[in-house]
């Protein structure tokens, strides 16, 4: 059995859609064995996959190869998390950086927001003027 890497990392659920494993692979961002590869290079058992997210590098190895995507509880039965706590640890502190970035509801007002400053607003105006 032979599967490309594009569809192998859709199928064990490290990226959401084939597309976006695909431009992954060709923008370098997925790696097997430290080497750079193409979408399209076929998957070996015991290969090491790479997959770089913001400043972390996530590793996987690969245990078995299949032919569709599976379930989310099966993963561990053909991957295998190889990932150093110190990697993980810098991928939590980017996403708590991130959150203390930008808190919900900063930005671009809602309509319900936009509604009560205009409201606000417009009670201002209507004050009475000495």
């Amino acid at each position: 059995m032979s599967c490309r890497y594009d569809k192998f990392v859709w199928s064990v659920r490290l990226s959401k859609t084939r597309s976006l494993a695909t431009e992954a692979i060709s923008k370098g961002k997925i790696r097997v064995n430290n080497t750079s590869i193409k979408p399209s290079k076929e998957v070996k058992i015991g290969d090491v996959i790479q997959i770089s997210r913001h400043n972390a590098v996530f590793s996987y190895k690969v245990l078995e190869i299949l032919d569709k995507r599976v379930g989310a509880k099966l993963v561990d039965q053909y991957i295998i998390d190889m990932t150093s706590d110190e990697e993980k640890e810098k991928y939590r502190l980017y996403q708590l950086n991130q959150s203390v970035y930008r808190s919900y509801g900063t930005g671009r007002p809602s309509k319900k927001d936009r509604r009560s400053m205009d409201s606000y607003f417009n009670d201002w105006d209507k004050s009475p003027q000495e």
